[in-house]
């Protein structure tokens, strides 16, 4: 690899030379992971011997083996942007303030899982639900393999709990979707033309610091002839909005562009990976018993507190190796 990137004629093909150099980049970061988990085991080996008591000495093995297990399915981040950041999306389905409030669950059990990896999120479009909870809120999301995690939970999220807003506890059934595009680089040339693009600007409903519902400064851009509709409205000015919205777009196409080159292997998957209401991709079941489980996989916890505030791995990476 080394010897390709430092070949003399490597930028008479600048596409191809941008390409491997991200390989070489991601290759020698995954190496750096490696040795940093050996020298982690190293130090804490001679601590151990030294004080196998210690608190701090335990959970720093602990948090190592954690760091080992996410480390051994490496393998399975091989997609050309798994390696990117992420935009994440999630939308109430029918059902009003009771799904609503569990759009609003899932943004938190989301934000969770992105502060347990040690990622950033920024929060770039968000729409309030009418009484409680939200209708929509979209993600920008910065970190390694933030997409290769994250693709395992496109789909429909099926909730079954009590309700807390209706007065004679009666057991309800709630609908929330999830969709992610990956953060693409502007290495990735996608063609967009101004010409297929429907502008327009609105005042920002979200809540936020003094230009929201004073200006119209929200953006919302539809790509005529895919008909896909993107917002934003969180950034400080129309300007940054609309520079946001159109990464956002540029994003949302060239997901759309794969989806068509895997159309063959997609239909072969059909089943697996349908998403629409009712074909959900898991259940949190909270009452009458507790039991969270992926009906593509069938991996399932009755820890349900625990997925709720984040624990998502074992579901992700069940998904990512069936998918292999």
């Amino acid at each position: 690899m080394s010897k390709k990137t430092n070949d003399d004629d490597l930028w008479n093909d600048p596409e191809t030379a941008k390409k491997l150099l991200q390989k070489k980049s991601n290759l020698e970061k995954t190496l750096a992971d490696f040795e940093s988990l050996e020298s982690d085991y190293q130090n804490l080996n001679d601590l151990y011997q030294i004080a196998p008591q210690d608190t701090d000495v335990l959970n720093a093995i602990e948090n190592l083996a954690k760091r080992t297990s996410q480390a051994k399915f490496v393998t399975l981040f091989h997609g050309p942007t798994d390696n990117n950041g992420a935009f994440l999306f999630i939308q109430a389905g029918a059902g009003g303030t009771e799904a609503q409030d569990w759009a609003e669950m899932l943004t938190r059990m989301y934000s969770r899982w992105i502060e347990r990896h040690g990622f950033s999120a920024e929060i770039v479009d968000e729409h309030p639900g009418d009484v409680a909870g939200i209708k929509s809120i979209t993600f920008k999301i910065d970190g390694e393999k933030a997409y290769g995690w994250l693709k395992s939970e496109i789909g429909v999220h099926r909730l079954v709990r009590i309700s807390p807003f209706n007065a004679n506890g009666k057991r309800q059934t709630s609908f929330a979707s999830v969709d992610v595009w990956p953060d693409i680089d502007d290495n990735i040339e996608i063609e967009i033309n101004e010409k297929d693009l429907r502008i327009d600007t609105y005042r920002s409903s979200g809540a936020g610091g003094q230009h929201v519902n004073k200006t119209d400064s929200a953006v919302r851009i539809t790509h005529i002839p895919t008909n896909t509709v993107v917002t934003c409205q969180n950034e400080r000015s129309q300007f940054q909005n609309k520079d946001m919205a159109m990464k956002i777009l540029r994003s949302r196409l060239y997901e759309l562009e794969l989806k068509k080159r895997e159309a063959i292997d997609a239909a072969a998957k059909a089943n697996q990976k349908k998403i629409e209401w009712g074909s959900q991709i898991r259940n949190y079941v909270l009452y009458p018993y507790q039991l969270v489980k992926d009906v593509r996989t069938n991996v399932e916890t009755n820890d349900s507190n625990a997925v709720l505030d984040g624990d998502l791995d074992e579901f992700m990476l069940a998904y990512l190796q069936q998918s292999e």
